[in-house]
């Protein structure tokens, strides 16, 4: 008998959406309404993006031919198809950020150097488990940005509603890699300890690697620099806040992927997904011409266009 996540998990389809963005190049450093160094916090996560997604949907490709349940292998096709379109907004979102002097080749690089050893070094099934632990990261920060409208308040439009987009999809097929590591991984304790230690060794990189290219960021952004006090404070508060804090907010749903029994959708937030309609209305299928990416489209592409 199925329990209500895993049903509710077999009623949620993720959709392949060609959407596109006006991203002001002129705004990269600063699109966030609570300044450059909150700004520089999501540019950082950007960073990360593209290599990231490329090692999860490689992930997931290498056991879809395991795959017995029908719905599920639709669900991976619409896993893969999303997680290639947040790679392609995110190498363009990437560039305006070099064409604002700041690294985001060098950055893009060493990601992509890191992540292409680890597919070279790792067994298949860790690298699924290590997608799996990234998407349970992906889905609480999609949670943590859509279910409060100030995460975003007073940002540059274009980017806030690109980071909206992003998170709504990381909603929407936040159980996929999960359910594919249920389905190819024999049950029993050493699918639980594998999964549970990946887990914490994600937890012990990935927040050391955003501080690091946070830091590269804020070091080469001069007004960043002239503002560092009182932008500390805000990240500090944006981080650690105790009613909006990012930290505070997600500490549960961290804790809840260690329960054996966990599932992705125990946190139903499948109510976020009615504004994905009004996105595609304003976004989808036109031809991403704008004046935002112009001056950063003449430059060479970032790595991860590759």
């Amino acid at each position: 008998m199925k329990s209500a996540a895993s049903a509710t998990a077999a009623s949620v389809m993720p959709v392949r959406r060609d959407l596109r963005f006006d991203l002001p190049v002129e705004r990269a450093k600063d699109w966030h309404g609570k300044g450059p160094h909150v700004t520089h916090f999501f540019n950082a996560l950007s960073l990360l993006f593209p290599a990231g997604e490329r090692f999860f949907m490689d992930a997931v490709r290498h056991y879809r031919d395991r795959i017995d349940d029908p719905v599920l292998k639709r669900q991976v096709l619409g896993f893969i198809g999303q997680e290639a379109m947040h790679t392609r907004e995110h190498v363009e979102y990437n560039e305006l950020l070099q064409a604002n002097r700041l690294p985001a080749r060098t950055l893009d690089r060493r990601v992509w150097a890191v992540l292409d050893y680890l597919k070279r070094t790792l067994p298949h099934s860790v690298q699924l488990a290590h997608t799996v632990a990234a998407e349970h990261y992906t889905a609480m920060l999609a949670d943590w940005i859509l279910r409060d409208p100030s995460r975003l308040a007073g940002s540059v439009d274009g980017y806030r509603q690109m980071w909206v987009w992003h998170a709504l999809e990381e909603t929407e097929h936040k159980s996929v890699s999960f359910d594919v590591w249920n389905a190819v991984m024999k049950p029993g304790a050493r699918r639980y300890c594998v999964r549970i230690g990946v887990f914490l060794a994600t937890t012990l990189t990935f927040w050391p690697t955003v501080y690091l290219m946070h830091r590269a960021l804020l070091r080469r952004d001069p007004a960043a620099r002239r503002h560092r006090v009182r932008g500390t404070l805000s990240m500090i508060a944006f981080l650690y806040g105790p009613r909006r804090g990012l930290f505070p907010r997600i500490a549960r749903e961290w804790l809840s992927f260690l329960r054996p029994s966990f599932h992705p959708w125990d946190h139903d937030n499948r109510h976020h997904l009615a504004r994905v309609d009004a996105l595609v209305a304003a976004y989808g299928e036109h031809d991403g011409t704008s004046p935002g990416r112009g001056r950063a489209n003449a430059l060479a592409p970032l790595t991860s266009g590759r």
